[in-house]
């Protein structure tokens, strides 16, 4: 950490000006390197994460047109009411651990993690209450209750998942922020082969149904926590930054929560705006085919999302280690070489979307009306995930920053004031349909992207690492160890 200071410092050193411009370009290359090594295994978790979810609901609809129904209705439900807000709870420590550990404080590291444990454990009880009642909501609002009974089955046997994952991101973000994320690859790895395993014995060998494929989902998210578990008790990786439990861990919540739930507020809103987006698409005059489409969008929009978050994430753990080891100009770099590649990713992925978009509905459906509106959407889904890319990445930066707060109200402001308002003014004013509603997402992805990016060009640096100095030292407390 000490050289990287210094090679930073070196910059403005009137020493060394004929090799200006090479030392500055070494040091961007291995900013580069750095973030590559970081966010390529952070993509490749994603994407086995999000394959777990996709192998469950695959199993499911070998059962039948209502089991699969049930069990998407399900899975949806439970992100929006529970699994996001664990995520962006634990996004909390995405600061606190990134700054200590930046800070070499590495003993607060476990602190941070065993509060956040604490605390996500006890919001999960409220949301499995709400997973033990999803059929009753869900004819609540209007839903069918065929598809609501199916889906109250299989949310009930999601309950213990929703305990495995409020752990399982603490432990993902306590080992992110000390740059160890090759062995949560290789844990997601054999997650999920294990996982298509399980599945098929628990679907179709004791026969158990959509309640095997929930119940598998729920054993794989606890066995990739107990790999975890393992790594960072028996590994050495960890041996300064997690020295067992401690009671410290239970003073200073409030202060944890301060930053959670503005953390919580933030990730939500977005959640949210596009779940709200495809219950509208329900109200269009053609609802079965507008729905199809949109969720086909949104499922494929979330698939190439895993880019985006894996390189989110990098900056996330890059800019609050740097900013813990009062090193801001390097802060600085490391946003602008991220914005550099998530728009290198964003136009790859968006030639790649544009060239396959006659195709690429026939994945999904044999009829013709999807396939083919399905490519008239796709060159607007390339421009919502470029756009979406540099607003993620610049959401990172403010995770690793601190600025949850600011974060919440520019989404608030982005997604509600500005995404929904559009999207129904082109989908039922001006009669755009599904098209219209996508666009309305695409000025709320801009207007958030923007405003952040006005912040962070505005951001005092110097005055971050302060901030960052300041939130680390006061937090710091000796340990003391009861188990």
């Amino acid at each position: 950490m000490m050289e990287k200071k210094e090679e930073t410092c070196s910059l403005n050193s009137p020493l060394i000006s004929p090799n200006r411009e090479e030392n500055k370009a070494e040091i961007i290359i291995e900013e580069v390197k750095k973030q590559l090594w970081l966010s390529g295994p952070l993509i490749t978790v994603n994407l086995l994460h999000f394959c777990i979810q996709l192998i469950s609901v695959m199993f499911v609809g070998h059962l039948g047109e209502l089991s699969l129904s049930g069990a998407s209705m399900a899975t949806s439900f439970a992100t929006v009411t529970g699994f996001s807000l664990l995520m962006g709870m634990a996004s909390a420590l995405d600061t606190l651990c990134g700054q200590s550990y930046g800070a070499k404080q590495y003993h607060m590291l476990g602190i941070h993690m065993q509060r956040g444990m604490f605390i996500l454990l006890l919001v999960s009880i409220p949301l499995a209450f709400a997973l033990a009642n999803t059929c009753r909501i869900l004819i609540f609002v209007g839903q069918d209750p065929e598809i609501s009974a199916q889906a109250g089955v299989y949310a009930g046997y999601m309950i213990p998942c929703l305990f495995g994952y409020a752990l399982l991101q603490c432990y993902v973000r306590f080992l992110q922020t000390q740059n160890i994320v090759f062995p949560m690859m290789v844990s997601s790895a054999m997650t999920a082969l294990m996982h298509f395993l399980v599945c098929w014995v628990l679907v179709f060998k004791v026969g158990l149904g959509n309640k095997g494929a929930a119940i598998a989902t729920s054993i794989s998210c606890w066995i990739n926590l107990t790999f975890l578990v393992l790594y960072v008790k028996y590994s050495g990786k960890c041996e300064r930054t997690w020295t067992g439990f401690s009671k410290e861990a239970l003073h200073d919540i409030l202060n944890f929560i301060r930053l959670a739930i503005p953390s919580a507020i933030m990730v939500c809103l977005e959640v949210w705006s596009f779940e709200l987006v495809v219950l509208l698409s329900g109200l269009l005059p053609n609802p079965k085919l507008e729905t199809s489409v949109l969720s086909i969008c949104l499922n494929t929009g979330s698939l190439v999302s895993m880019i985006s978050s894996g390189l989110s994430s990098a900056v996330s753990t890059r800019v609050s280690n740097e900013l813990g080891a009062d090193n801001p100009q390097a802060a600085r770099l490391a946003v602008k070489v991220a914005l550099v590649l998530a728009a290198s990713q964003g136009i790859l992925i968006g030639a790649i979307m544009i060239l396959v978009r006659n195709i690429w509905g026939s994945a999904y459906s044999t009829e013709k009306e999807v396939v083919d509106y399905v490519a008239l959407m796709m060159p607007i889904l390339a421009v919502s995930n470029f756009i979406g890319g540099l607003q993620v990445v610049l959401s990172g930066t403010a995770r690793g920053c601190g600025w949850q707060k600011i974060g919440a109200y520019v989404n608030l402001g982005s997604y509600y004031l500005v995404g929904i308002p559009s999207a129904v003014l082109l989908a039922f004013v001006l009669h755009a349909g599904g098209k219209g509603l996508w666009v309305g997402m695409v000025c709320a992805l801009f207007v958030q992207g923007f405003s952040l990016l006005i912040i962070t060009v505005r951001t005092n640096w110097e005055q971050e690492a302060k901030r960052a100095s300041e939130r680390v030292y006061d937090a710091a407390i000796p340990v003391t160890i009861v188990s």
